[in-house]
């Protein structure tokens, strides 16, 4: 469970990313929570977008991106998610206490 202070500081380290997975009118599936996992693996920090033509509430995929990857929901806003997992084989972002 991350504390406020350390979400704080992901959602000003992911200020400058890119979204890099969208989640359209599909919705989320098995296929996008596991490239999900592996992006996250990788960077750590990610930034998903949920595009107009999906009729699920962005919340909701959120919870469930992030309950289906194990990872932390950071932040939502707007169509924005932003999602974060520590790794274990390429840590880069060293958190606050």
């Amino acid at each position: 469970m991350l504390t406020g202070k350390q979400k704080r500081f992901l959602r000003a380290q992911a200020h400058h990313l890119d979204p890099i997975f969208q989640v359209g009118k599909g919705g989320t599936n098995e296929g996008v929570i596991k490239n999900i996992e592996e992006a996250l693996e990788r960077r750590e920090l990610i930034k998903v977008s949920v595009l107009n033509n999906c009729l699920e509430d962005p919340k909701e995929i959120a919870e469930e991106l992030a309950e289906g990857s194990g990872a932390e929901l950071v932040q939502t806003i707007g169509r924005t998610i932003v999602l974060y997992k520590e790794s274990r084989e390429y840590k880069q972002i060293e958190l606050p206490k």
